[in-house]
């Protein structure tokens, strides 16, 4: 059986989360498309915060299955 893909979106904001909260800059996002664009860099945003506030890798990618 075959599983579908994620969304686009979804996945830019995931890639993007996990950017940041590893600590990478933003100036990384791959994307050109407008929307991904700016799903990456809300997804970015989101990881640096809780990068900052100091939550860990095992929770972020609990948070990250939530969301």
């Amino acid at each position: 059986m075959r599983r579908q893909k994620r969304d686009m979106t979804e996945r830019a904001y995931q890639r993007g989360y996990q950017a940041g909260i590893t600590g990478k800059n933003k100036e990384n996002c791959p994307h050109t498309q407008q929307q991904l664009k700016q799903e990456w860099i809300t997804g970015w945003r989101e990881g640096r915060v809780d990068h900052w506030d100091g939550i860990d890798t095992a929770t972020a990618l609990q948070k990250q299955a939530f969301h």
